[in-house]
């Protein structure tokens, strides 16, 4: 028998696909009505059914259509057959080993994929309320089949696998509807070889191996979410606290488009990504090990290559307003970077840089208050021209570490910071602390520089006297100054009086 329902969904069959444990009994079809009401929780969509059908232990759910329309893109796919077995308190879930899936991100062009699965199962306990999955695949894929493009069909092969999969998914309705899930997947390997439309020879071809990754992460969901008025999300409750590890990643491309070529390679060791945000505050970190980036292309005169030990970005800042200060952060570590010879051959070519890897890194930290819901657009338009949304109470310059080409900084410092009084140092808050920095081989890069004939020596005679006048000499080509700023706001280097 077919029915249709007008529904709401942002939730595919796919992302209902994982689980966990628990003592307590679910039948099949409250878990089949769990998927439903899911489905139809977010956005607009036509959901059309062939038949359910009980058979013994069994709900049989076949020919399953779900389609969604949106100003930016379309979707739609089908399932030929579900299966929710029961199982002494559990639903044990098998579904068709692949089904259709369409794409239209415009009028008139139509992307055709195919999902496919190898030994797929999920097992369902828990309650109606809080339904535990546990999932295994040996694999799970997307390929894709063809893009139709007004009277224009090219195909090409380009496809992603996860291999050995394992993993926990939990959803828990109360006020909220909050996802929880750990999933392990042992590879993911990536293929793209696509001759693009024109007779042109036009191509684009790579490929890709990601090894041991760990994804977890906790999704908390209005259950009234308008996903079209995304600013009101977090105000609603909306949050996320999760990322993924990797053990190693490699890739390789090769493009030759619009009379263009470039190909190379890519290579990192382990890395993370993580991201917290709510209504309260955000954070982000991302970092990776022995990056290593080559390229060559029509466009390049000579090959390109880059490397790092180390690479990562982060940063945290409280969101919600607050009566006592919030922590907050940022860094940047680039560590031993290095290029190579060619690359040195252009800049120097007579070899008169030391060619020591590069290192860069800047840490921040300190505490500020938030006098603003700083997600909340309402709170956002309060604000008058100028404005700040926080009041800053401390600083401190956690790490700087800074070397190429022979010369390095150093340094630190701690500073407070008086909201009261916005006159001294107006209009920012009078701080008081001190900070120390130290420099080495500064001199000698210098000199480099005027014997490359890239910075004439006559320029330079300024500078080092303003360099002489603000930092003390403690060794051969090693300068330190201090700042300090006290609490009457004289500002003091090296401990004289500068303001």
């Amino acid at each position: 028998m077919n029915h249709s329902m007008k529904m709401r969904s942002a939730v595919c069959i796919a992302a209902l696909v994982a689980g966990g444990a628990a003592h307590a009994d679910v039948t099949a079809q409250e878990v089949w009505d769990s998927w439903q009401e899911q489905m139809g929780m977010y956005a607009a969509a036509d959901i059309t059914v062939g038949s359910e059908e009980m058979s013994g232990d069994t709900l049989v759910v076949s020919g399953l259509s779900v389609s969604t329309a949106a100003p930016e893109i379309s979707t739609s796919y089908t399932i030929d057959e579900i299966r929710f077995t029961e199982d002494g308190g559990n639903v044990i879930i098998t579904m068709s080993e692949s089904y259709p899936i369409t794409f239209s991100p415009e009028s008139n062009v139509e992307i055709n994929l195919e999902a496919t699965n190898s030994g797929l199962e999920m097992i369902v306990s828990g309650d109606v309320d809080a339904m535990n999955y546990e999932m295994t695949a040996d694999s799970i894929a997307i390929a894709l089949k063809d893009v139709v493009d007004g009277d224009m069909t090219f195909t090409g092969d380009a496809q992603i696998v996860l291999n050995d999969l394992s993993g926990n998914y939990t959803t828990v309705k109360d006020a909220l509807m909050t996802v929880d899930y750990d999933m392990n997947i042992a590879s993911m390997d990536m293929l793209v070889d696509i001759q693009l439309p024109g007779g042109n020879g036009e191509y684009i071809t790579g490929g890709g191996k990601i090894t041991g990754m760990n994804l977890d992460a906790t999704v908390a969901l209005p259950l009234d979410a308008d996903f079209e008025n995304p600013e009101m999300l977090f105000a609603d409750g909306f949050a996320v606290d999760g990322g993924y590890t990797v053990e190693g990643a490699d890739y390789i491309f090769d493009v030759n488009a619009e009379g263009d070529q470039l190909a190379g390679s890519a290579t990192m060791g382990a890395a993370n990504f993580a991201i917290s945000a709510s209504n309260a505050a955000i954070a982000y970190d991302v970092s990776a090990k022995d990056v290593a980036i080559s390229a060559t292309g029509s466009e390049v005169p000579f090959p390109i290559e880059l490397s790092f030990a180390e690479y990562g970005i982060g940063f945290e800042m409280p969101l919600g307003k607050s009566d006592a200060p919030e922590d907050f952060r940022m860094s940047i570590d680039l560590i031993d970077m290095a290029i190579n010879e060619m690359i040195w051959g252009m800049i120097d070519p007579g070899n008169i840089l030391p060619r020591d890897p590069a290192t860069l890194q800047i840490g921040l930290s300190g505490t500020a208050q938030p006098m603003i819901n700083m997600m909340n657009p309402e709170e956002q338009d309060s604000l008058e021209y100028g404005e700040l949304p926080f009041e800053l109470n401390t600083l401190s310059l956690d790490t700087l570490n800074v070397s190429v080409a022979g010369a390095a900084v150093t340094g630190s410092g701690d500073f407070t910071f008086d909201p009261t009084d916005t006159q001294t140092f107006a209009p920012m808050p009078r701080p008081e602390g001190e900070a120390a920095i130290k420099v080495n081989g500064l001199n000698q890069l210098i000199d480099n520089l005027i014997a490359m004939g890239l910075v004439p020596e006559e320029q330079v005679m300024g500078p080092r006297m303003m360099i002489g006048m603000f930092a003390q000499t403690t060794g051969e080509d090693q300068l330190e100054t201090s700042l300090e700023v006290n609490g009457e706001g004289h500002v003091l280097v090296n401990g004289q009086r500068v303001k």
